[in-house]
């Protein structure tokens, strides 16, 4: 049986979320599966967080190169992975890309009538030339008339796999989203369909151990049992402290659950955070709050603990902490100076910085 706080502390530990680790950045994004990237800049607060010494430019720089993209992936959302990942992780995740399309967006039915075929071959044509999703929509409109341009052009960027180009996702500078497909970027053919057999086993490895209800989650994938089944020689099995059953890899790390956990200032949409059914294991009691309000999560003795928000303006830099007022006082010291070189890090250039701490 493992109790709450040894998933807690295994989770941190597998996350690089302990001690920061000593790796190469697109080894990182790759253990992680990929990061979630809807706001450009959140994958670097969170490589931040996990790796001694990061550079973000050194990221930036291997999405120039094209070794590293942002492109809809698990649970069709928007996530930086490297081109290998691109290719590997996109035919696992298709099939549920295209029913959650049909079925789970209001785009789905407006595009129904329309071969898909040949919708997806117009598409890629007109996206040789990077383009946004209304332009396209526009374009394909003139093609199929009769049907809705927001659909046709968010039937490409969700169907057909595609990535936002750069510079947008690019450290320290911007783009208006443009969409390229994802062979044309990288000049690579998209496999067809596989199974996710390799995906799930590097889940465990960075998030388990997990229920198959916690897979499912952070993949979005049904039909997960079939896969499980045919994973069981290479799996261990426990139980958590309400009798669920929790599946592992054999080699899957485990950390005590008095190890100490300094504070992580983490972007409020990290994987970490959303990656399973039952989120306690690191949201604890609270709930998680993911309002436009706050633009980040602070994890305090290894739970949440705390939301955080930076305002720049005029030159300046304020980061405003909320942090749980039961937190003791040291832990209180710690989230301080951890916020300062959050601060550093994300304003290098700001004339003046403040940080504040609120109740």
């Amino acid at each position: 049986m493992l109790d709450r706080r040894t998933l807690n502390r295994t989770l941190l530990a597998r996350q690089s979320l302990l001690e920061r680790a000593r790796i190469q950045v697109l080894d990182a994004v790759e253990h992680l599966v990929g990061m979630q990237s809807q706001v450009p800049i959140d994958p670097y607060v969170g490589l931040w967080s996990r790796l001694e010494d990061f550079d973000p430019d050194e990221l930036g720089q291997a999405m120039l190169e094209r070794r590293a993209v942002r492109m809809t992936l698990l649970r069709t959302t928007l996530h930086l992975v490297t081109a290998r990942d691109a290719l590997a992780l996109r035919p696992v995740v298709q099939n549920m890309i295209e029913r959650r399309f049909d079925t789970g967006t209001p785009f789905g039915p407006n595009v129904a009538d329309i071969d898909r075929d040949e919708l997806l071959a117009a598409g890629a044509q007109l996206l040789e030339d990077p383009q946004g999703v209304s332009e396209l929509g526009k374009a394909l409109a003139e093609r199929f008339p009769g049907h809705d341009p927001s659909s046709l052009g968010y039937a490409i960027a969700i169907l057909l796999p595609v990535v936002q180009v750069t510079p947008r996702g690019v450290w320290r500078r911007t783009l208006r989203p443009k969409l390229a497909t994802l062979a044309g970027w990288l000049g690579l053919p998209v496999p067809t369909a596989s199974p996710p057999d390799d995906a799930i086993m590097r889940y465990l490895c960075a998030f388990g151990p997990a229920t198959i209800s916690d897979i499912r989650t952070w993949s979005g994938l049904a039909g997960l049992r079939e896969a499980i089944d045919r994973l069981r020689p290479r799996l261990r099995t426990y139980r958590d402290e309400l009798g669920r059953v929790l599946i592992d890899a054999e080699d899957g790390i485990f950390t005590a659950p008095d190890t100490a956990a300094p504070p992580r200032f983490l972007p409020q949409y990290d994987n970490i955070l959303l990656s399973h059914d039952d989120r306690s294991r690191v949201v604890g009691d609270r709930r998680l709050p993911l309002g436009p309000t706050w633009k980040g999560n602070l994890l305090v003795d290894g739970f949440l603990g705390g939301t955080w928000r930076l305002r720049t303006e005029r030159g300046g830099a304020v980061l405003t902490v909320e942090i749980d007022a039961t937190r003791k006082r040291a832990l209180r010291a710690e989230v301080e100076a951890e916020g300062e070189r959050l601060l550093k890090f994300l304003t290098p250039d700001a004339i003046s910085r403040r940080l504040a701490v609120v109740r």
